[in-house]
């Protein structure tokens, strides 16, 4: 991944350098930012990070850290569906966990939406996450 997609302004020359990618498959996002981005020239998708919520009430879905993981990686889906890629595009993961000691759980769940050779993937404890979220995970795909 080389540079293609470091300014976030438009190249004189050849147009945006980025390109938003939004489903209403997916939460709208809940600030300022794009559910992803398309880096052009080189397809690289970076995603936002996704978190539990159903998109149709746009709630946090009960049931705890493996509901919500699950949720939140068919989000996840959506959105790079949306951007014409797959999770079996998806080269790096992470997942950030208010408590790591809910690992195997979303291990659990990870596990049954990406097929080997699974992606590289991250995971990190952190003190809160939007929304009162358990769980987000975000990722980088080779676009289609």
């Amino acid at each position: 991944m080389s540079g293609g997609c470091a300014r976030a302004t438009a190249d004189e020359s050849h147009g945006p350098v980025q390109e938003a990618i939004r489903t209403e498959q997916a939460p709208a996002a809940i600030g300022p930012y794009s559910q992803a981005i398309r880096c052009r020239g080189e397809n690289w998708i970076f995603t936002a990070g996704q978190i539990g919520l159903d998109p149709r009430t746009g709630a946090l879905v009960p049931g705890g850290v493996r509901a919500e993981c699950d949720q939140a990686l068919r989000n996840l889906r959506a959105v790079l569906e949306a951007g014409g890629a797959s999770l079996g595009r998806v080269v790096k993961v992470t997942v950030f966990l208010l408590d790591m000691g809910e690992f195997a759980e979303m291990n659990a769940v990870y596990e049954t939406f990406f097929t080997a050779p699974f992606p590289a993937r991250s995971a990190a404890q952190v003190s809160a996450l939007p929304r009162g979220a358990r769980v987000e995970v975000e990722a980088v795909a080779l676009g289609g």
